[in-house]
């Protein structure tokens, strides 16, 4: 069904939608020249704050091997130190039960030795796989972080060039909209979000509009210009071709 207008005539809805979707698409050119370097930055951030926690998480590791391969070499020490201990005091035993205790407490001492020297060897064998991780991070942050500067800065340059006309269309674009009734702005803003490339507003040229045909019946309406008519095949609002331009040529 049609849609129509009471708060102002449809011509001036018509008129209204195609200033505000020409602001628009000279926006949308101006973020276009921005291309894809928002997003990049963003997903080069992302990994940099990857990376430096992985650094931290990979060096606090070293850290925390060192400490263990000191703690065993100095629980090796306490056992042998021990051994020697319970050794002497075999010398001085009375029976066989004491001598047996103290024999088990020798092997007790003597399976921590095996156990520290495997674990001091496992830290060992770590140490140049976690070194040479953290090299390769370290290397790959520094060249993340000159890549990230040189995108921040070409997005700068865009942003300096592009800053000045972008804020006037803005205020363009908001006078523009407040000529548009509340009800095809909201309609308006949700094609603009669905469809690609931003049109929610499209000519009727050679009988067909964004690429898709118009029955003869709908393009006589269109011309009437006292409808606002909605494609069938994407929702878009299709306008007279000749408004569209004479529209754009009296804004400029």
């Amino acid at each position: 069904m049609p849609i129509t207008s009471v708060e102002h005539s449809i011509s001036d809805q018509l008129v209204a939608l195609i200033r505000l979707q020409t602001i628009d698409s000279k926006i949308d050119q101006i973020t276009k020249l921005r291309g894809d370097l928002p997003e990049e930055i963003s997903d080069m951030e992302d990994e940099r704050a990857g990376l430096t926690t992985r650094l931290e998480k990979l060096k606090q590791e070293i850290k925390d091997s060192a400490v263990a391969r000191k703690q065993a070499e100095t629980d090796i020490k306490d056992a042998e130190g021990l051994i020697k201990k319970y050794e002497e005091q075999q010398l001085q035993v009375r029976n066989n039960r004491e001598y047996d205790a103290l024999t088990k407490e020798i092997e007790a001492q003597k399976q921590r030795i095996v156990d520290c020297t495997a674990k001091g060897e496992e830290i060992e064998m770590m140490k140049p796989a976690l070194e040479a991780a953290v090299e390769e991070a370290e290397e790959r942050l520094k060249g993340l972080e000159a890549d990230l500067e040189q995108k921040k800065g070409e997005l700068a340059e865009v942003m300096k060039d592009t800053k000045s006309e972008q804020a006037e269309l803005e205020k363009l674009r908001n006078k523009a909209e407040k000529e548009v009734d509340e009800r095809y702005v909201r309609a308006y803003n949700r094609l603009r979000s669905r469809v690609r490339d931003g049109r929610a507003v499209v000519p009727l040229e050679r009988g067909a509009a964004a690429g898709f045909s118009v029955p003869p019946q709908r393009q006589l309406e269109i011309r009437q210009r006292n409808r606002i008519v909605a494609c069938e095949h994407t929702g878009r609002i299709i306008v007279d071709g000749d408004l569209f331009h004479e529209t754009q040529a009296s804004d400029k």
